[in-house]
């Protein structure tokens, strides 16, 4: 990836992050809402946001809010970044996040006997 495309996916990352938690008045939007990942394609005309959120099972809810405000977040990134187009923005689930919560989960409830002191000689 080149160092322009790079640098235009940490901005819009960062101006999303802060329009949600700052701009935004819904209270499905709490603040463990994130953005982990923009990908920006070459011509700057669409904007793929991967949204994580502390509860899974709201993940569904918060990625509807945040598309059908997409047009709201859309005015508000054109008014911080300088950039020749406003990419069209598609919120979507990041599933590592949740992949990760189940691994977690997993190893949570396996019943693995700690070591005692006698073991390690």
């Amino acid at each position: 990836m080149s160092n322009r495309m790079e640098r235009a996916n940490s901005e819009i990352q960062r101006c999303l992050i802060q329009i949600i938690k700052d701009k935004m008045n819904d209270p499905r939007l709490d603040k463990i809402v994130s953005i982990t990942e923009v990908n920006v394609t070459p011509d700057f005309k669409y904007c793929k946001a991967k949204v994580s959120v502390v509860k899974p099972e709201e993940m569904a809810d918060v990625v509807k809010v945040l598309q059908k405000s997409e047009g709201y977040i859309k005015r508000e990134l054109a008014k911080m970044v300088d950039m020749p187009q406003v990419p069209k923005i598609n919120f979507v689930v990041d599933k590592s996040t949740l992949n990760s919560i189940r691994v977690e989960e997993i190893l949570r409830n396996l019943n693995i006997p700690k070591e005692s002191e006698d073991d390690n000689k």
